[in-house]
Parts: structure tokens; C-alpha cells; sequence
């Protein structure tokens, strides 16, 4: 897999050795809650968790394929459902 590839259609990720990363920063607290839980929603559907931590209205995202120990298609489709997510939110 192209990693480089497909971060290009990612811009607010960025690689770290076996994951990709992004921090959202939401309007305020609330709205930092209500993006979690769409995330969660989303990444349960696809079986498929983000590592969050939450700080006050800021949002830091890790991606990885934790059984595989790499980067999968799985974390690109649900770094860019979390992006939609995100900008729904104004954030």
C-alpha cells in the first residue's frame, strides 16, 4: 500500500512509523463530545477503533490496524469518514 498516496487525499494527517494522526479542534467542549460519538458510531459499524484523547475542545486521533501491526485500507476509510464527521461539525 501507498501510505504517502493516500494521505495526499488526507491533508490533516500526518504519519507517525505504523500510524496516522490528526487533531481536531472543535468549537468547544460539546461539540468535542458530540464528534466522539459520531466517531464511535462510525467506527463501530466498520469494527474499526481510533485511539482519542480527549482534551478540553481538542480531539487527538491515532489510527493503526492493531492485529496487522501496520497501516490498512481500514484506517484510511475511517480517517476520512472522520474528517466528514469533523467538518459537519465545524471543526
Amino acid at each position: 500500500m501507498d501510505v504517502d498516496s493516500k494521505l495526499n487525499d488526507l491533508p490533516e494527517w500526518r504519519r507517525e512509523g505504523d500510524e496516522i494522526r490528526r487533531t481536531i479542534a472543535a468549537p468547544d467542549f460539546p461539540t468535542a463530545i458530540r464528534i466522539v460519538d459520531e466517531i464511535a458510531v462510525q467506527a463501530e459499524e466498520l469494527n474499526h477503533h481510533p485511539d482519542i484523547d480527549i482534551r478540553w475542545r481538542k480531539l487527538h486521533l491515532a489510527l493503526t490496524t492493531h492485529d496487522k501491526g501496520a497501516l490498512t485500507e481500514n484506517d484510511f476509510i475511517l480517517a476520512g469518514l472522520i474528517d466528514a464527521i469533523a467538518a459537519k461539525h465545524g471543526a
